[in-house]
């Protein structure tokens, strides 16, 4: 049984109230419409409906499966309307915001590249350590990476961002080479300042539990770049992304450490603002970064997910 049908069946019944009322607005019997209800419950093992002789009415996990297939039927009917008139064709103008490191290295070259694929979309690309208000500065798509924090933006996660802590040899080889988090409270820990993130702490995985622990040292900065630097010329350990520091490991230049206490990685999100009808050019935007995201050459294949 088609799926898509299914799903149009159960929003259709959950919304007109009644299996007679969805049945009569498509034409058919109305136990057509009961059986597919029956196997997409089946399908998901859960009860979406509970069905009497007089009412009808969703359960809990009902009514929250029924926002998510309005949803997801509204984006296929727009996937539909946009590729009816002769291919796909984006326009407009298109303001993205990525944090300022990760923007330079993975989002900027990507720009115009999308533009190639889409000539009649303009772009605007802010790159800012600062947490803008997406919806509020009118910004189409923001990539963040990190953990997404309960908000009215939609987030669609892009990939893995996993987190290690690195030293130069020199460092090591004067002070030592920390062998548990909590080694960490004796050295010079190199930490972004609080008005920029980490400001839950460097997190870390000790008998099966994630912790969270604010290290110090003599040098913070809010500039990721300036930490970086520093940790190459020996000023002390960082907890610092693949991304920002595989090139240095596989060369030499830096050290990981406590590497067997490395927390589960976070994530790269997309997030935008909630719209019933999103724009083309912020569809197809997303899905361009998903998909560049997805190689492992586009990580320069030494990233491990």
């Amino acid at each position: 049984m088609d799926k898509l049908k299914q799903l149009e069946s159960f929003v259709s019944v959950a919304t007109r109230g009644s299996l007679t009322a969805a049945a009569k607005a498509e034409g058919v019997a109305p136990a057509i419409m009961g059986r597919r209800l029956d196997a997409l419950e089946e399908r998901l093992g859960v009860k979406l409906l509970v069905r009497t002789t007089r009412r009808m009415s969703l359960t809990h996990e009902g009514s929250a499966f029924l926002e998510d297939c309005q949803r997801l039927l509204v984006d296929f009917a727009n996937a539909e309307a946009s590729v009816s008139a002769g291919g796909v064709k984006a326009s407009g103008h298109l303001r993205i915001t990525a944090p300022a490191g990760f923007g330079r290295r993975h989002v900027a070259p990507l720009v115009p590249k999308f533009r190639e694929l889409h000539a009649d979309v303009t772009i605007s690309l802010n790159l800012s350590d600062r947490v803008v208000d997406v919806a509020g500065e009118g910004f189409d798509c923001a990539v963040r990476v990190g953990e997404m924090p309960d908000s009215s933006l939609v987030s669609v996660r892009m990939a893995d961002n996993r987190r290690l802590c690195v030293a130069s040899p020199a460092y090591l080889q004067r002070h030592g080479t920390p062998q548990h988090p909590t080694d960490l409270a004796k050295c010079a820990c190199l930490t972004l300042s609080s008005d920029a993130s980490q400001t839950r702490g460097w997190a870390f995985q000790v008998e099966g539990e994630v912790i969270h622990l604010k290290p110090g040292g003599p040098l913070d900065c809010s500039d990721g770049q300036v930490l970086h630097d520093w940790c190459l010329d020996g000023y002390g350990i960082a907890w610092r992304s693949t991304w920002e520091v595989e090139a240095e490991i596989a060369a030499g230049k830096l050290v990981t450490v406590l590497s067997e206490f490395d927390a589960p990685p976070n994530g790269i999100y997309a997030v935008f603002p909630q719209r019933k009808h999103l724009p083309l050019r912020v569809r197809l935007w997303i899905d361009f970064l998903k998909h560049s995201y997805s190689q492992p050459e586009f990580w320069g294949g030494a990233r491990k997910a």
